[in-house]
């Protein structure tokens, strides 16, 4: 779940251009709530826009009456039927996408575009916006991946999806459908994919030109045979538009990518948005946005408003991905998978002495060292593990890459000592590292660790934020200073759990110490004299930002 980020954008003016000349049909999938759903198209048919609404056909015959109720004098809005008994992951997902698509494409003559949503989708952007937005880009908006090249399948059947028939619903009939599939599989029925199609998947929610969708209706109605295979697909709303609009249209007039902001967990769920993100939701560089919590009632009645306002701008900050990533991985302890037993059997050497420079801020370690290497011959090591950059010997390809590196930390920083014919080896790391620095003290070798505590300005941490991609040049001082507190919250966390883990040979240095007091803790750390010590402590500007 989202933390809660960002107050109200402070909108300017929007400088308009020539006359819009896009004019955009909504494809309307829903099956609840005829209320919202009336309140929805209306508010983009109320733009100059069109809506061709499927509504389920396992909803109640009242919901139904009301949306018809509702609707009928609305200019712009057309209910599709035949209605389709919806359900996840089969063709009738794509039969009542293409009912209302035929619908929209027949009433609707001078739609230019046809855009697929949801009753959970909201607008994000005005439809001055939109219209503009479209008018600039003459091209498709689908997310367009090759099937079996690209991981956008991350768990579950893949290739099975397509070779084999698939009659009942993995989610309310799962006995019978595994026993078909695997009757099937045992059986040797694999079926051929169409020769001349290139399987795609994406996304289901596109925005198609005119042109475009003629191609795709007309396709439709010569290939019986193609729509005869995907019927029997799993899942195919994220292969069919996917793959036809591929086939039908020059890659070069391709975006491959939705106008729709949408996120999914570690475990593919979609994220539920929620009254707190208003503000993020509006500078990322898309037109619409789902899922909208239900219970979101604030968040749903600024958007349901937003459609049919004039004279906004919208600074596209587009940090909304990595600002889910970096939240949501706050906090999680310990490694994805087991390590390789060869690794784990490793040893730095049971004689030797590794010492580690843990500084948040690594232009501190850094200065730290060089003045290091001016009073003693200790061999020191920069942030190998965070920076591909940081200067090494050859080592025969160990040292290249850092995922390489880390895989191979052990290994590597026995190669180092070897190189450098000592037993104590200098190196720095960053805190957020904790699974390296557990490693390292999980060696036979002897680990030490030196902590380096800095103050943080709050000019550091917004820098901090833009280099690791949580904000950006458009993001205003209130957005930052709601995110603020929860980077130097994250940053102390860091701290706390190396200290609360007790390792042997901890020491630590504070910007707001005496020079004396660090000279005594860096003479016991790396074993120098109290005059050493003390000019290594008064190292030039070694706390300045």
């Amino acid at each position: 779940m989202y933390v809660a980020l960002v107050p109200l954008f402070q909108h300017l003016p929007l400088r308009l251009g020539p006359p819009n000349v896009s004019k955009i049909a909504y494809i309307l999938l829903c099956h609840k709530d005829p209320d919202a759903i009336i309140a929805q198209a209306e508010a983009l048919a109320s733009a100059g826009d069109y809506v061709a609404i499927h509504f389920d056909a396992n909803a109640p015959q009242t919901e139904w009456d009301a949306l018809r109720d509702g609707v009928r004098d609305i200019a712009g809005i057309v209910l599709a039927e035949p209605r389709v008994r919806c359900g996840w992951g089969e063709w009738s997902l794509v039969k009542a996408s293409l009912c209302a698509l035929r619908s929209a494409h027949a009433t609707f003559e001078d739609a230019t575009h046809f855009y697929m949503l949801s009753g959970d989708c909201f607008a994000i952007k005005t439809a001055e916006y939109a219209h503009a937005y479209l008018d600039a880009h003459d091209c498709d908006w689908i997310e367009s991946f090759d099937y079996f090249e690209s991981n956008w399948i991350k768990t579950g059947m893949k290739e099975e999806r397509l070779i084999y028939r698939h009659f009942f619903n993995e989610r309310t009939q799962p006995q019978r459908f595994y026993a078909s599939y695997k009757m099937q599989e045992r059986l040797g029925l694999k079926r051929p994919i169409p020769k001349d199609l290139q399987m795609m998947i994406g996304s289901q929610w596109w925005c198609l030109r005119r042109s475009t969708i003629d191609k795709v209706l007309a396709f439709c109605d010569a290939r019986p045979d193609v729509m005869r295979f995907f019927a029997t697909t799993w899942i195919p709303d994220e292969t069919f538009f996917q793959t036809l609009v591929r086939h039908l249209v020059p890659e070069t007039e391709i975006q491959s990518r939705t106008l729709t902001f949408l996120l999914f967990t570690d475990y593919g769920m979609p994220v539920v948005f929620h009254d707190d993100h208003h503000d993020m939701l509006l500078c990322q560089d898309y037109l619409f946005a789902r899922k909208i919590s239900p219970e979101a009632k604030e968040l749903r009645a600024r958007l349901a408003g937003l459609y049919l306002r004039q004279g906004l701008s919208f600074p596209i900050v587009n940090e909304g991905r990595k600002l889910f990533e970096y939240v949501t991985t706050r906090g999680r302890v310990g490694l994805r998978a087991a390590p390789r037993f060869w690794e784990t059997e490793a040893s730095i050497g049971r004689d030797r002495d590794l010492m580690l420079i843990v500084s948040k801020k690594w232009h501190v370690a850094k200065r730290l060292l060089a003045e290091l290497n001016k009073i003693s011959d200790l061999p020191c090591v920069e942030f190998m593990f965070s920076e591909a950059s940081t200067p090494l010997p050859d080592l025969g390809g160990i040292e290249q890459g850092l995922e390489k590196r880390s895989r191979h930390r052990r290994a590597l920083v026995r190669l180092l000592f070897e190189y450098h014919g000592q037993d104590r080896l200098v190196i720095c790391v960053d805190p957020s590292d904790f699974d390296l620095i557990e490693d390292f003290y999980a060696d036979r070798c002897t680990t030490r660790l030196l902590e380096i505590n800095s103050l943080f300005s709050d000019a550091y941490l917004v820098g901090h934020a833009n280099r690791n991609g949580l904000a950006g040049k458009e993001t205003g001082e209130e957005i930052m200073g709601q995110l603020l507190p929860t980077i130097r919250q994250d940053i102390g966390s860091e701290s706390d759990r190396i200290n609360d883990a007790n390792w042997p040979g901890f020491h630590s240095i504070s910007q707001t110490s005496t020079d004396e007091q660090i000279a005594r803790t860096l003479a016991s750390f790396f074993g120098l004299s109290g005059e050493q010590a003390l000019q290594l402590a008064r190292t030039p500007n070694l706390f300045d930002d």
